[in-house]
């Protein structure tokens, strides 16, 4: 009996973890993802290559329009884009005539619709050109066209000598005990007073105004300078700041630039006069050594002074005048000489 019980006991217990097995079995089972179709798995492979393919493109048409832009801003100006791009401009507004057959409206409606993002790009990038070249010519260019207001009808003939002022009326130097000091040249007082007789005298300098105006306030107290031009009348090109003479409202064939560095900072050097630059040295006779040929020029008004100029290229001008002239009265001692002959 005790037999027949233990062997009922030992299959119940064989039955049981048997059933726990397959119940511990079923369950890890259902903790893990169902396994996909085959047909979801290649539709979600095919929607990530489309999308990869997008932004590829979208990239690459951005990277492009980049490009482009970059290359037309360095190879055309604002206008020649303009004009080279009219035509793909006026595309995007493509119409079909009013006899055109329905098929052909609808062509020319697909048409302008396609055209319509890249005119509107172009037109953008004409604004913000514009916009950032008008900001540049802001800091650039000189604050007008005419920096000079026009002659008095009574001195059209009056020829304009344009004066540098650092190192060519003025020399300013730092040093630590007593920081900066500016020393006047030598002479140029009276260079400044004589030459007013008979020029239009104007001082031109890269410096800013705050600095220019209290130098000239003291070095000019009659007034024989008329007008001051500073950094903001200068055509910046290249990190170096230029004096255009063309924008002074003055006729250029009577315009004279003097100045140290006469031909490193004007963009007309056919109306420079080289003035030896002047570092402090209390010997220096420069400017009282340009008066006579100033004064001559001043006098006689030759038609193009850049034709005069030109006559002394690589020389010194002071020099060269005062040769010029005792060469020019040794030739009218001999005229008169000669006429005397012929009289007796």
């Amino acid at each position: 009996m005790y037999a027949i019980i233990a062997r009922s006991r030992l299959r119940i217990s064989s039955l049981i973890s048997r059933t726990n097995r397959r119940l511990s079995s079923t369950d890890i089972l259902q903790d893990q993802p169902p396994p996909l179709p085959e047909s979801s798995s290649a539709a979600a492979g095919a929607e990530n290559k489309s999308w990869n393919l997008l932004k590829y493109s979208l990239v690459a048409s951005l990277t492009g329009g980049v490009a482009t832009a970059g290359y037309a801003t360095y190879a055309y100006s604002l206008d020649e884009v303009e004009e080279k791009t009219k035509a793909l401009r006026a595309s995007a507004n493509y119409t079909a005539g009013d006899n055109a057959s329905g098929f052909d409206k609808v062509q020319a409606l697909i048409y302008s619709s396609a055209m319509t993002v890249p005119a509107k790009l172009i037109e953008l990038y004409l604004d913000l050109r514009r916009m950032t070249e008008e900001q540049v010519r802001g800091f650039s260019e000189p604050t007008s066209d005419k920096l000079l207001p026009d002659l008095h009808p009574l001195e059209q003939h009056v020829f304009t000598l344009v004066l540098d002022v650092s190192e060519t009326l003025v020399y300013s130097d730092w040093k630590r005990e007593r920081g900066w000091r500016t020393f006047k040249r030598p002479g140029v007082e009276a260079f400044l007073e004589h030459l007013a007789q008979f020029f239009e005298i104007i001082v031109y300098s890269d410096q800013q105004n705050m600095y220019v105006d209290p130098i000239i306030d003291r070095l000019d107290p009659k007034q024989c300078i008329r007008y001051r031009l500073s950094r903001g009348a200068t055509k910046y090109v290249g990190g170096k700041h230029y004096r255009d003479l063309s924008m002074l409202n003055r006729d250029p064939s009577r315009i004279i630039y003097g100045s140290g560095n006469a031909l490193e900072s004007s963009l007309q050097k056919e109306n420079c006069i080289e003035i030896k630059p002047w570092k402090g040295d209390v010997e220096d006779t420069s400017l009282l050594d340009l008066i006579p040929f100033l004064e001559y020029v001043g006098k006689h008004r030759p038609a193009d002074i850049r034709t005069v100029l030109a006559s002394y290229q690589g020389r010194d001008i002071a020099k060269e005048f005062i040769e010029r002239s005792k060469e020019h009265q040794r030739r009218m001692q001999e005229q008169k000489q000669h006429g005397r002959l012929w009289r007796r």
